[in-house]
């Protein structure tokens, strides 16, 4: 359990990310926090555990979040909590409770640009950027017969999701989506997964299909960062994406799959664990964060 972090109310004040404490000893010295550049105003997490009970991966609404209302989460701490040394905020998981449409955990932010309707989400033609400063700072070895030396965590997401509108249109019983971006670190390397269609003649109702055979990853090496800090943009606008790692120049996504791409989306950062093995971890840092439509 990582400890509650903060100070006492009569001797403390938080501004802009900044929190003072008055030494009691000198007057004149003060020790000043930094945390990380995160408004929790438009995030809710994602745990990989069910303390509840209730069959789900426990989530926190930005509610409980926000003004360091996470510090003073006990069962948040675990898993999300501050790095004082560094003024970073730390994701931490391990396979456990995993959602209904996936078999990895995660410790991971899903953005709610409506923080009490979720169904509310944003089109490609409407837009949205995600920025980010985060680093993989530990996670464990593969030991199995794959290729990779170390498991592989996604970093930073532009998830789908069927409007409500769609849904009342077709009769859909659930509103998942693909995750059209996934930005992977794998053995060091950062990779960019975009979804795009088996058959670009695929039309209508055919292309809410979720799984391989409507739509499956092209991937693109990025760069290496190993286990180095390093920043990320992704850049969403009508039938166009753009990725960037640090100052490399943009990789830029034009095709008819983003043209048809059917659903509404949502940004999603943190650490999302792809793997089930039973000694498999990750911590991901994360600096600031930043989103804007």
């Amino acid at each position: 359990m990582h400890p509650v972090l903060g100070c006492d109310s009569d001797t403390s004040i938080v501004e802009n990310n900044n929190q003072v404490m008055d030494d009691p000893d000198d007057e004149n010295d003060e020790v000043i926090t930094t945390y990380a550049d995160i408004d929790f105003s438009n995030w809710k997490v994602t745990l990989p555990v069910d303390e509840d009970n209730n069959g789900k991966p426990d989530e926190y609404q930005p509610d409980d979040l926000v003004d360091y209302g996470y510090q003073t989460l006990e069962a948040v701490q675990p898993f999300m909590y501050d790095d004082e040394e560094d003024s970073s905020i730390v994701f931490y998981t391990y396979p456990g409770v995993s959602t209904t449409n996936s078999s990895y955990s995660r410790t991971e932010l899903r953005e709610l640009i409506n923080p009490s309707n979720s169904k509310d989400n944003w089109t490609l033609l409407e837009g949205g950027e995600m920025t980010g400063t985060l680093k993989v700072e530990s996670i464990s070895e593969n030991n199995s017969s794959s290729s990779e030396d170390y498991h592989r965590v996604i970093v930073m997401q532009i998830h789908g999701i069927i409007s409500q509108e769609d849904m009342d249109t077709y009769n859909f019983d659930g509103n998942n989506g693909p995750p059209l971006i996934k930005i992977y670190w794998k053995d060091g390397y950062i990779w960019c997964h975009k979804k795009s269609l088996v058959d670009e003649s695929t039309d209508g109702f055919d292309l809410y299909g979720v799984y391989d055979g409507t739509w499956s990853d092209i991937k693109v090496n990025l760069g290496y960062v190993g286990y180095e800090i390093f920043d990320f943009r992704i850049t969403a606008s009508n039938a166009r994406i753009e990725v960037q790692l640090n100052d490399n120049a943009p990789y830029i996504y034009q095709d008819i799959s983003l043209v048809k791409w059917p659903f509404e989306n949502y940004f999603k950062a943190g650490n999302y664990l792809a793997s089930i093995d039973e000694t498999a971890f990750s911590y991901v840092k994360y600096y600031n964060l930043n989103i804007n439509h």
